[in-house]
């Protein structure tokens, strides 16, 4: 089929009958603000407001789209079913709401409330269908965020890495992540748009655990004892416990593996190549990058190009070679966000 564009909607051939439905007595559904289609009884979809073209755009086209075939694998064969015997009900008022998630690798995820209700309806049978959407994406992305913001802030108040250190190790691990993602290799296939967003964010999240670690031990001038040393390093399982109720998987990742080595002599399971998660390979990196950079009480402040070099030295070591030899490509990067984000 192929759009016939009117000056409100979008209309797909063959759908004359609905067409003069919507036009004469529900224009406002087409008109509205909020992306809205209409399907027929079959679920195919004849009609499409700007506003559900736009949100749907990266997606998926929808011109006589099979409506649940928008969502890819979001539905199961047995929702489809339950959902059709609703909207075939008249014990359910013909209707049906829910929620679901858009998905591509190339986009962020965008999560959807659905609301599926008849255009017109006598006392026996629906003819067509309304569907309504509303996006809440950004609101659930901001209430989630910010209890863990909470906890993060709390957590900057014992530890002594200056503020900005947190913000740069986000824009780091951001910035590596891109640059595979761009590099298309197989070996990073599950770095996605959302991975980008994601360690955009919790790449700050490593040291959350810090907030059980005595201030004592965390603050100590000079050299911690062995058994200083064993409390410190602590902070990576406390980090996992408290981020263990975060809905996706890679915070407790990078906070309980972040002091992970490549060669299996890190803490605090020893484990070994890629048996460490990527993300937490990708921000051990930007952490020891951003603590070579920082001056501290027991060590100077490292030049852009000293730091690299310890950097690259210890690949195949403490880091995943195969990110080092992107590191390299991207250093410069690495500096340039120093540079904006400098305490």
């Amino acid at each position: 089929m192929e759009y016939m564009v009117d000056e409100e909607f979008e209309t797909l051939e063959g759908a004359d009958e609905v067409n003069e439905t919507v036009s004469s007595s529900h224009n406002p559904f087409i008109t509205s603000f909020l992306p809205v289609l209409i399907i027929n009884r079959d679920l195919r979809i004849v009609y499409a407001n700007e506003a559900c073209e736009q949100m749907f755009l990266g997606f998926t086209h929808l011109q006589g789209k099979y409506f649940f075939d928008l969502f890819g694998r979001a539905f199961e064969a047995e929702d489809i079913r339950k959902i059709g015997e609703k909207i075939h009900s008249g014990e359910s008022g013909f209707s049906w709401k829910g929620s679901a998630t858009l998905k591509t690798r190339n986009t962020v995820s965008v999560k959807i409330r659905v609301y599926i209700f008849p255009l017109e309806m006598d006392l026996k049978a629906t003819s067509d269908f309304v569907v309504m959407f509303d996006d809440f994406t950004e609101d659930n992305k901001k209430i989630l965020r910010s209890v863990f913001l909470s906890l993060l802030e709390a957590s900057k108040l014992k530890d002594n890495d200056p503020g900005n250190h947190i913000i740069r190790v986000n824009e780091y691990s951001k910035r590596f992540s891109e640059e595979l993602f761009k590099n298309g290799s197989e070996a990073y296939r599950r770095i996605d748009a959302d991975f980008i967003d994601n360690i955009g964010f919790l790449a700050a999240m490593h040291d959350i655990g810090k907030i059980g670690t005595p201030d004592d031990i965390l603050n100590k001038d000079g050299p911690l004892s062995d058994w200083e040393w064993a409390v410190m390093r602590e902070h990576t399982k406390n980090g996992a416990f408290i981020l263990s109720t975060y809905p996706n998987p890679m915070a407790k990742e990078i906070a309980l593996s972040h002091h992970e080595k490549w060669n299996g002599t890190g803490y605090p399971f020893q484990l070994e190549g890629e048996m460490i998660p990527l993300s937490a390979r990708i921000v051990t990196i930007a952490d020891v990058y951003d603590a070579l950079r920082m001056e501290r009480s027991y060590k100077p402040q490292l030049s852009h190009e000293v730091a690299t070099l310890k950097i690259i030295e210890q690949s195949g070591s403490h880091f995943d070679p195969k990110l080092i030899d992107v590191f390299k490509t991207i250093s410069g990067d690495f500096a340039k966000i120093y540079d904006a984000h400098k305490d």
